[in-house]
């Protein structure tokens, strides 16, 4: 879907009197879609999701686009806080059960944003992994909200020529290996192959709940 049919969509939303919102994690694969709702709606509401678990750089990331792009970025942050997110053995749930880190982090926080709006624009793209190569344009979701999924017929080729065109900057730690960038505890280097596979590394899980848990895919969608 390119900038022109794109900004025709979410006009037709906004003329619907729909309530818009984004989600960016700031990874260099986001900076496509920040870019293009800069130019077409500035005040779009943008939440970035900090779970407290972060690397710094990805901090300094946000920060850099927000300033750069002049984007209405807003940080949401866990309800439970760190002291209660320990197993029966006092570890972090982040070392035992995963999953349930990642809705505490992710998912509860979101989930309530979502009840606010009509529509999620979100960037993911088909070629990412099995699940969301199964995804449609739109998606109905956990509430009464649509999410709306411009990028996902785009490859990864043709996200690096739009970063380069427009001289996009990249996340800083994607120079040292990283390229699917999320929580410090279950991020590693780029193993090969689909980037993907660096994150929650032994671990049968490739989600973190947000395509998940708040979007139920329909396979008659269009």
């Amino acid at each position: 879907m390119v900038f022109d049919e794109i900004k025709r969509q979410i006009g037709l939303y906004q003329k619907d009197g729909k309530k818009i919102f984004s989600t960016s994690s700031m990874q260099s694969q986001s900076i496509v879609l920040l870019h293009i709702i800069s130019r077409i709606d500035k005040s779009i509401p943008i939440y970035f999701l900090n779970t407290g678990y972060l690397f710094p750089e990805t901090i300094i990331y946000k920060e850099m686009l927000e300033k750069l792009l002049d984007l209405n970025i807003q940080s949401i942050r866990p309800v439970v806080s760190k002291h209660n997110q320990k197993d029966s053995s006092g570890n972090l749930l982040f070392t035992s059960d995963p999953d349930y880190c990642c809705y505490l982090n992710k998912v509860q926080p979101m989930d309530a944003i979502l009840a606010e709006y009509d529509i999620w624009i979100n960037g993911v793209r088909a070629d990412q992994s099995p699940l969301r190569n199964k995804m449609h344009i739109t998606e109905n979701t956990s509430h009464a909200a649509i999410r709306f999924h411009p990028l996902l017929d785009w490859t990864e080729k043709m996200v690096n020529e739009y970063i380069i065109e427009h001289q996009l900057p990249r996340h800083p730690l994607e120079e040292k290996g990283y390229i699917s960038i999320g929580c410090e505890p279950c991020t590693q280097k780029a193993l090969g192959g689909n980037s993907r596979n660096s994150r929650w590394v032994g671990l049968n899980k490739t989600e973190c709940g947000l395509n998940t848990e708040l979007v139920i895919t329909n396979t008659d969608n269009t």
